[in-house]
């Protein structure tokens, strides 16, 4: 009788858990029915009809025209591209890569993007790393440092001639991507504006493309610490970069080292040049602040560019950090492929414009936005080498005479 019973009770769990299945099952396939209508309402049909009516409005939909998407649609095509399957259609390459060019333009959530995609937010979530991590890799050749001393040179002219800023071989910045604080991270990402987020750090040459970007350092690290950490700064401190040998300034018997450029978060080096603290200064330094300012605005303006473009990096991402960092990298690779290819739509009133005459500057398009994304915080004055500080007053020396630009002194008159 007792062993009756048990088999009874058995049998019962595991019908059951059988009816459990089937019903778990049953609500994987779909659980809404509009979205196997997606032909219907996807954003592709809204796309289509741009096309034919409003390429201005089509380019500002994706961040750009319908070619260069195109060109891009066939470098990630083989990456993103799924197989039909007995139970469902694939998603479409095209859709898989304007959803995210619209996640990333927008920053709107998954739960909002669904409305305009026709696709379940878990759905999303995977395509878009995907389709990211996919970009990364395609445009790998778009952010290249220079490996040769002829490639330094050629950056440092370009500093020259547009920024009269001579031997200088990058500008280099960080800000902070704000996230949602990780489950269990404790204060790991808390940062100095208490928010949380992690850092991109990088180096920007003249035509405010990315060199060198590194993403992922936790925001709790000290600013001047998350700088120290990049590969790149390990780097320079070992001389791996291969920059070139110090050199003549133009019109000039001074030879300096070719340096990058910087704010006051970072520190003062031999190859890093950062303004003069602002207190007691001469006028001769404040003509070599304004001089080191003119070239360190490129990295300002091109992350004010990147995210006015990308607003995804205005929010606080609700992924966790590594999804996070690669969402960030996406970004940075096509901010440089744009600029490549669609410099008149991804740049146009996009940058800063200053009159030399009267040294007055036109705010670019993207100091509009009332977000921004966060600074790096000043860190104190550390102790910086002679050498390092007399490297400085030489190139202040420098602005302030034979390579003085002819609007400067009108500038600062007293």
């Amino acid at each position: 009788m007792e062993e009756a019973c048990i088999a009874i009770i058995v049998a019962l769990a595991t019908d059951n858990a059988d009816e459990g299945r089937k019903l778990k099952k049953k609500q994987r396939i779909w659980s809404k029915e509009w979205f196997l209508k997606r032909k219907k309402y996807t954003h592709h049909n809204l796309l289509d009809e741009l096309l034919l009516t409003s390429n201005e409005d089509y380019a500002n939909f994706l961040r750009m025209d319908h070619s260069t998407f195109m060109e891009l649609l066939e470098k990630v095509e083989p990456y993103i591209k799924k197989k039909d399957t007995n139970m469902r259609s694939a998603i479409p390459a095209n859709q898989r890569l304007s959803t995210t060019l619209r996640y990333l333009a927008t920053g709107q959530s998954f739960e909002d993007l669904k409305f305009t995609t026709a696709i379940a937010p878990q759905t999303l979530s995977k395509i878009i790393i995907e389709t990211c991590e996919a970009l990364v890799t395609v445009l790998k050749d778009c952010i290249q440092m220079p490996s040769t001393e002829e490639e330094w040179k050629k950056i440092a002219n370009d500093f020259g001639i547009k920024w009269n800023f001579y031997n200088c071989l990058g500008s280099i910045d960080g800000k902070h991507i704000e996230i949602r604080k990780p489950p269990g991270s404790g204060s790991y990402y808390y940062n100095y504006k208490q928010t949380f987020s992690i850092v991109l750090m990088a180096v920007v040459n003249a035509n405010y493309e990315f060199i060198m970007i590194d993403v992922g350092a936790n925001g709790r690290v000290s600013d001047g610490g998350v700088f120290s950490n990049t590969k790149f700064y390990q780097k320079l401190k070992e001389n791996k970069l291969k920059i070139p040998e110090p050199d003549y300034l133009p019109r000039s018997n001074i030879k300096l080292p070719f340096v990058f450029v910087a704010d006051d978060a970072f520190p003062l080096s031999d190859n890093i040049m950062k303004p003069y603290p602002q207190r007691n200064m001469t006028r001769e330094q404040r003509i070599f602040n304004y001089r080191l300012s003119r070239a360190r605005r490129i990295v300002e303006n091109a992350f004010g560019i990147l995210s006015s473009r990308f607003r995804i990096l205005l929010n606080a991402i609700n992924l966790e950090p590594d999804k996070t960092s690669t969402i960030v990298l996406a970004c940075c690779y096509l901010h440089n492929f744009l600029r490549q290819k669609n410099i008149q739509i991804f740049l146009q009133d996009s940058f800063d414009f200053e009159d030399v005459s009267s040294g007055q500057v036109r705010p670019g398009s993207w100091r509009n936005n009332n977000q921004q994304l966060i600074s790096l915080e000043s860190c104190q004055q550390r102790n910086s080498t002679t050498t390092s500080k007399d490297i400085r007053n030489k190139y202040c020396e420098y602005f302030n005479n034979i390579g003085a630009v002819q609007w400067q002194n009108n500038i600062f008159n007293e």
